[in-house]
């Protein structure tokens, strides 16, 4: 009878055993089916627990309220009294029947606030003629006011708003993401109402300007 033999060295190939196995899409653990959910569940089933986008409008009504002025032309300026550089209590209601400008700026002694300052002065003359009033706001208490104005030679009303809660009341917008106090200028009619705001950090001077030729419409 025939028998049938086979070479001793391909018998360890017939073992299940020693048969290599490729590595399918189904062996590999992270996109099995139990793996695949938990895998997702880590990105979405906890998501709860990280922030989620929110819609443009549940975070935009902050963002106007913060920059929002509260105090706009057409209106009439609330008032306020604070102390002047002599230290004497300065109502807003004290200038009424005559045109007022009021500029707020970031601080005693620094470069654009003294170049601001010193041009008010070099202009005031033409101030008086127009009939108004110059009134300048900053947080700086009435002492440094005092000397500020003696060093420079100012000859209108500075008034200390420690604190900065008229500054606040009326809506001066800060610069530099809220680090720098906002330098805005405000020209109220006889009547009290509010007929410019000029807000400009960088160019204190051009306050000057600007306010002039708005006084000659009034």
């Amino acid at each position: 009878m025939a028998t049938l033999s086979l070479p001793k060295h391909t018998l360890p190939f017939l073992l299940p055993t020693q048969i290599p196995k490729t590595p399918t899409l189904n062996s590999l653990p992270l996109v099995s089916k139990s793996s695949h959910s938990q895998f997702y569940g880590l990105t979405f089933s906890s998501s709860p627990s990280l922030p989620l986008p929110l819609p443009s409008s549940s975070f935009s009504s902050p963002k106007k309220s913060s920059i929002v002025a509260k105090v706009s032309k057409g209106q009439v300026a609330p008032n306020f009294t604070l102390k002047d550089q002599d230290g004497k209590n300065v109502s807003l209601s004290k200038f009424k029947g005559k045109p007022v400008v009021v500029y707020f700026y970031p601080a005693d002694e620094t470069p654009g606030c003294t170049k601001q300052a010193c041009a008010f002065r070099d202009s005031y003359e033409k101030f008086k003629k127009a009939g108004a009033e110059v009134v300048g706001i900053s947080s700086d208490d009435s002492s440094s006011h005092k000397a500020f104005a003696k060093k420079y030679r100012l000859p209108f009303t500075l008034l200390s708003d420690e604190g900065s809660k008229v500054r606040k009341e009326w809506g001066v917008p800060a610069d530099l993401f809220g680090t720098l106090p906002g330098r805005q200028t405000y020209v109220l009619d006889k009547k009290g109402v509010v007929q410019l705001i000029y807000n400009n950090q960088f160019q204190p001077e051009k306050h000057i300007d600007e306010t002039l030729k708005l006084l000659q419409t009034l």
